[in-house]
């Protein structure tokens, strides 16, 4: 499911969509256990709280990002904020869900 084809309103998917597909990803990616991820919420520790998410986690979490949501992550558009949260890296899924 892309970001596009997630889309419930037309300003762009629903967050609950987003927020779905985000924990999916990082279940794949990081090999996570599903109830484990389902526990995270906008305060979790990610970068540097996971072991799991080491430096080239973050290339495959970002490819794979942009592959199911048909995103675009830029280099500049990295910054530690967005992944040292749960709730950052939502919300930095979701401005990118919103432009694309």
């Amino acid at each position: 499911m892309t970001c596009q084809s997630a889309t419930a309103e037309p300003t762009g998917p629903s967050r609950s969509a987003i927020d779905e597909q985000l924990r999916a990803i990082l279940v794949d990616v990081l090999s996570l256990e599903k109830e484990r991820v389902a526990e995270f919420d906008g305060d979790t520790g990610l970068f540097g709280h996971l072991p799991e998410l080491d430096s080239m986690a973050v290339a495959t979490l970002f490819t794979e990002m942009e592959d199911r949501l048909g995103i675009v992550i830029e280099d500049e558009d990295v910054d530690g904020e967005m992944l040292e949260t749960y709730g950052g890296l939502l919300v930095f899924t979701e401005a990118k869900c919103i432009g694309a």
